[in-house]
């Protein structure tokens, strides 16, 4: 069941107003030099972000240091009195908190003063500020609900407010826009938001919700992630997907997850959580493993959120009254506690802040057409290493290919008789990263066909309109063994291009196309099939590739 937005709204919109009133004025108690009105003024062209931006799929402060998201939300709309909440969530050991505002389209408008005020208790507790403006929830099923335009001008009357908040401050334009009802139309006004807040000249990173309550359960930020973070003049854009009732299954969670960081897009998972088993949620705890294993960051819901706080809400705001998902979301093997590591631009931390060592070169071994397994020395850390992410280097370019707990891995999914170079990063729990390995060149072998291996590929377009298509291709194991690894060859007759891929990762040098698998595509069984689907751009003529190879060896058409 998707999630049901009845379970972020006041109490009523009396006591939600009378709230908020008496909160603006104790808010802005606290920050009075903050306080600020909009202005109008001419746009400007943005300037090369100077604060928290993204850089090779990552999320880096200022320095060029990682930072990995560890934080909860905060319904500050809902409860703008509780103006000790920051501080107590800082105290848990988090260092991002996730702040829910109304730009008045639903609930009551969080004014300029308000949101200075709620900066500066960021700023005064050592937390990033993800500010989000929750009226754009579940539009397309209210016709009376708030619209991603709506909401990137409420940013824009705040543009004096948030001028110089770069390294402390993340703007999330709209909580779960577009419920059931639209889903697709989600790709256009997100792009259109984001040129809107960049052409009024905001640099700071840009968060944007998935579709579907936050869920994208039909896919449509997934597979249009890489045209809109295209469209970010910036490239400041970091993805959220909101993960509930939809991810049922480990599964579903590391094959979602998995797909951003194989195409090396920004991910963090903006909101999750709640009693154990509720809602059909998968253990939370998988979430948190597989986002630490990843390098990803997550924002629990919610601290003072009406259902499912973290908080033990029956007794109030008290900090040391955590609810049972407060306990897990702080205390767990995982957990806030055990692998925040505070933001650098606050000139220390409290947390661990020492990058790995960085690996040795790795060997390479057990070499074949599609295939090879790399080796290298661990490194050390001071409190310990989590992980290693392979790389691939070409030229200045690095493109992640795989990862591992193990000083170990094996890299599939390679091009026959062609040569590569791997390098090797090492990471903690906190998120450090460590400095680059020394490179290994390898080359694979001449590629050919496999006694018991065949294989079968359909072709079709599912939809075209003017300058793009959308494809399918369905590779099929017409042998006798499973194929592990695998590269398909195909090249485009008429000027077409790839612009964005899910279930494989596509490389494309003029009309030609190489695709490697993802995760969950890598084995095809014996008399399987495994479909890769994409997006494209065409001028007009778009005709079907004549011939596919597999791994070098050539497949039948299907």
């Amino acid at each position: 069941m998707a999630k049901n937005p009845a379970r972020k709204s006041p109490v009523t919109t009396l006591l939600t107003v009378l709230a908020t009133l008496l909160g603006v004025i104790a808010l802005s108690a606290l920050a009075p030099a903050q306080a600020a009105t909009a202005t109008s003024a001419a746009p400007a062209a943005p300037a090369a972000a100077t604060g928290l931006h993204i850089s090779g799929g990552r999320l880096l402060e200022g320095n060029g240091n990682d930072f990995v998201m560890r934080g909860v939300n905060h319904a500050h709309t809902w409860y703008p009195s509780e103006t000790q909440s920051l501080a107590d969530i800082k105290a848990t050991g988090a260092n991002t908190v996730r702040v829910v505002l109304s730009d008045g389209y639903r609930w009551s408008k969080n004014s300029p003063q308000d949101v200075a005020a709620v900066i500066a208790q960021c700023k005064a507790n050592r937390l990033i500020c993800v500010l989000e403006v929750h009226d754009t929830t579940g539009y397309g099923e209210d016709s009376a609900a708030g619209t991603l335009d709506h909401a990137a001008d409420y940013w824009i009357s705040l543009k004096d407010v948030l001028a110089g908040q770069e390294d402390y401050v993340v703007i999330n334009i709209g909580n779960e826009p577009w419920g059931n009802t639209n889903p697709a139309g989600w790709t256009a006004p997100t792009t259109a938001a984001i040129k809107k807040l960049r052409a009024a000249g905001f640099t700071h990173t840009i968060m944007v919700d998935a579709p579907n309550w936050g869920q994208d359960w039909q896919g449509v930020m997934r597979d249009n992630a890489q045209a809109v973070y295209g469209a970010d003049s910036t490239g400041n854009l970091i993805f959220s997907i909101h993960m509930y009732s939809v991810y049922n299954t480990a599964a579903k969670v590391t094959d979602y997850l998995n797909a951003f960081v194989n195409a090396g897009l920004p991910l963090v998972i903006g909101e999750f959580g709640g009693p154990a088993d509720q809602y059909g949620d998968p253990d939370e705890d998988t979430m948190m493993a597989t986002a630490e294993q990843l390098g990803l960051g997550y924002i629990a819901w919610s601290w003072s959120g009406n259902t499912d706080p973290i908080l033990d809400l029956t007794i109030g705001f008290d900090p040391t009254r955590l609810s049972s998902w407060g306990e897990r979301i702080f205390h767990g093997a995982d957990g806030i506690a055990q692998t925040s590591r505070e933001a650098t631009v606050y000139g220390g931390a409290t947390h661990d802040t020492e990058p790995p060592t960085a690996p040795g070169a790795p060997t390479a071994s057990a070499v074949t057409d599609t295939s090879a397994t790399l080796s290298w020395t661990a490194a050390t850390d001071n409190v310990a290493v989590a992980g290693y992410d392979v790389v691939r280097v070409s030229g200045g370019k690095e493109t992640g290919v795989a990862s591992s707990t193990t000083n170990s891995v094996a890299v599939t999914g390679l091009s026959a008789d062609t040569a590569y170079t791997f390098a090797v990063y090492a990471r903690d729990a906190a998120g450090n990263r460590s400095a680059r390995s020394a490179t290994v060149s390898v080359t694979t072998e001449a590629g050919g066909t496999t006694p018991g291996v065949g294989c079968s590929v359909g072709y079709r377009v599912v939809g075209e309109w003017p300058g793009g298509f959308q494809g399918e291709i369905t590779i099929r194991n017409t042998g006798t063994t499973a194929i592990e690894g695998w590269t398909l060859g195909f090249s485009f007759a008429n000027g077409q291009t790839v612009t964005n891929m899910w279930g494989g990762i596509p490389t494309q040098t003029g009309g030609s196309v190489s695709v490697a698998p993802a995760s969950y595509t890598s084995t095809i069984a014996a008399n399987g099939s495994v479909t890769v689907g994409f997006t494209g751009a065409q001028s007009g003529t778009n005709t079907a590739p004549a011939a596919f190879t597999l791994s070098g060896a050539t497949c039948t058409a299907a």
